[in-house]
């Protein structure tokens, strides 16, 4: 097969060059020159790809993508399902969710950043700037005030007057520690009613003389069972969205 594909694509390549098609090119080197316009763009794409490669962990550490999937998890372990549902499936849901919770700042930050930026009328520390706003105001809205003041005092900088003079790096963290706290809430609450089947199911094996049983065994069934006879999906989902205000 592999043998058939090189035939097939210099077979292409003959056809494309006997009938004058132009193929595009790409060229990597170093060359020096006098025009300070070349450096920036080198510099811009430098720096595009810098932003391209960093992207996964901002959508991790900005959004609501960290609290989503440890809440996820959560479920997971409660239920007992060991790899059901796999984690493919989890972080995909868990990414949908945030493009869907976070769908009015994007395209706050597509309007007032992304557009005016590559048509040529905002400067690119301007566009930065309009591209952060809405990201921090969704970011103070989750923060606690408790954590923002502990990595505002970790940093030893001046007591900020208002939430406009926090610096981002300062406000990450504290970002992330709240929605690490939230999460943790959420998935105590979650393992609670599943606790209680185990418990049950466990007393009642002993009660029987089954102790050899192990319980999960038994336990699984009726947690699955529970959970789709309450329409946990709709209720977890749900709860989620609406806790993000």
């Amino acid at each position: 097969m592999g043998l058939l594909g090189a035939v097939l694509l210099l077979g292409g390549a003959s056809v494309a060059s006997a009938q004058g098609v132009t193929l595009p090119t790409v060229n990597f080197g170093f060359k020096s020159t006098d025009n300070p316009n070349e450096v920036v763009n080198t510099i811009k794409i430098i720096l595009m790809l810098t932003v391209l490669t960093l992207a996964p962990a901002i959508l991790i550490m900005m959004t609501s993508f960290t609290r989503l999937i440890i809440v996820l998890s959560f479920l997971r372990q409660a239920l007992g399902t060991q790899q059901m549902p796999p984690n493919q499936l989890l972080v995909g849901l868990a990414l949908f969710l945030t493009f869907f919770i976070m769908g009015p700042a994007f395209e706050e930050i597509n309007t007032k950043a992304v557009r005016p930026y590559l048509a040529g009328t905002m400067s690119q520390e301007k566009a930065l700037e309009n591209g952060l706003s809405p990201l921090r105001k969704f970011m103070f809205a989750q923060t606690r005030d408790t954590d923002l003041a502990l990595f505002v005092r970790l940093s030893k900088i001046e007591k900020p007057k208002n939430l406009s003079e926090v610096p981002t790096t300062v406000l990450v963290p504290a970002f992330v520690i709240s929605e690490l706290k939230t999460a943790f809430q959420i998935g105590f609450i979650i393992y609670l009613p599943f606790l209680v089947i185990d418990m049950v199911i466990s007393a009642v094996l002993m009660a029987m003389g089954m102790m050899m049983l192990p319980p999960v065994v038994i336990s699984l069934p009726f947690k699955i069972m529970l959970f789709v006879l309450v329409d946990g999906w709709t209720l977890l989902i749900g709860s989620m969205v609406q806790s993000f205000g």
